[in-house]
């Protein structure tokens, strides 16, 4: 009887313990955390511009600078998906609607940019599409890309890095393309969020925009950004607003800490002729993350992006995107994209979240963050930044 006792106790002391693990905690929001359990600590450094850790969390595998969580197992695929595909697929469409010499749009974008994307999964997305011929990334921080090479090989590894349509370049971005005489069919840019002493704010001015416009092929040129969170119900804190247009004035005090999903998509619209945002959620980053896309063309060209038939985008994916050799798939994570991967795949069997029908729910923003949108009326500049929590 009493050895029974003892080993109820022992298992419940078992019980107890399992739930005593350590912690991983994050700053979402003012008042506001994301809290799990820390399973380990696989890396952590102090680079010339940032920390930099590798973790193993509820997420899994998880890169995190400055405490904050850049790309995770569980759903990096969204992320660097939406941010890559949306922009290219236009790109092409865009240049068969302006191409004069009888070719189609399968030619298009063969040059593209990347600002950022040290973990190298914004160029394993870029090098799926087979039009691609030449991908220059330019990285501030090499500790990130060799840190993501061995901690994280599924984001793109020594196959993406030293990939023969791949130009990988440890530098300044801003610099870059400040002095390039190279012209791009589409610019991204996966860089750091805005906030202040951070080594990304100048990428996000009026000013480089206005660069990078002149360095985009005039006829099919697109530009993408990541623009930080953009809550489908944004908080009382994301949007400072003032009373004019119709819009209910904020206590000043109250915003002093903002998102820059507004500003990015305004600061972009004084330069091209549209800026469209896009929305999808991000579960490690805790909230929806925002892009903004901006082209030049007409408000037809504006209107077509924003409602391409599924049928049309999944038939550029099927004809266009291809597995990149030698990148190794993630071990099982999120319901529904638990399958064997050859390497070989073709079309819709290489992306797990985009296609014809996440396109159109990308730019379904909700009604109140619409209405947050049009209320924010600011723009970054050199002189007056706008940082982000």
């Amino acid at each position: 009887m009493a050895s029974s006792a003892s080993d109820s106790n022992e298992k419940l002391i078992a019980k107890e313990r399992a739930k005593s693990t350590f912690r991983y905690t994050e700053d979402i929001a003012p008042g506001l955390k994301l809290d799990m359990a820390l399973h380990s600590i696989l890396h952590t450094s102090l680079s010339e511009f940032q920390e930099v850790e590798v973790i193993d969390t509820y997420y899994g595998r998880t890169l995190v600078t400055d405490g904050k969580t850049q790309s995770a197992e569980h759903d990096e695929f969204v992320y660097h998906e939406t941010l890559v595909h949306p922009p290219l697929i236009w790109s092409a469409i865009l240049s068969g609607k302006n191409d004069d010499d009888g070719d189609d749009k399968k030619k298009a974008p063969k040059t593209v940019f990347i600002g950022g994307g040290g973990e190298l999964a914004t160029a394993r997305e870029v090098l799926r599409h087979n039009t691609v011929e030449r991908l220059v990334m330019v990285d501030i921080d090499p500790e990130v890309i060799e840190v993501c090479k061995k901690y994280l090989p599924e984001w793109g590894g020594d196959a993406v890095a030293n990939h023969p349509k791949m130009e990988l370049i440890v530098g300044d971005a801003h610099k870059y393309l400040m002095e390039t005489r190279e012209t791009f069919d589409v610019i991204i840019m996966d860089i750091s969020d805005p906030i202040e002493a951070g080594p990304g704010i100048a990428l996000y001015t009026q000013e480089f925009y206005k660069r990078a416009s002149q360095v985009l092929n005039p006829q099919n040129g697109v530009f993408v950004t990541q623009a930080g969170s953009a809550d489908f119900v944004p908080p009382p804190y994301a949007f400072p607003i003032t009373a004019k247009d119709g819009c209910v004035a904020d206590d000043e005090e109250n915003n002093k800490e903002s998102n820059c999903f507004s500003p990015i998509m305004n600061t972009l619209a004084t330069v091209f002729d549209h800026a469209v945002p896009y929305t999808v959620p991000m579960p490690s980053f805790g909230e929806d993350w925002g892009f903004v896309m901006a082209f030049n063309g007409s408000a037809e060209d504006r209107r077509e992006l924003m409602g391409l038939s599924p049928a049309v985008v999944d038939a550029l994916v099927e004809e266009r995107i291809e597995a990149v050799e030698g990148v190794p798939q993630h071990e099982i994570r999120s319901l529904g994209v638990k399958r064997a991967v050859t390497g070989k795949e073709r079309g819709g069997d290489v992306l797990k979240h985009y296609d014809g029908e996440a396109h159109r729910g990308l730019f379904s923003l909700s009604k109140m963050l619409r209405g947050a949108i049009l209320c924010d009326k600011r723009i970054m500049t050199v002189e007056n930044p706008i940082f982000m929590y």
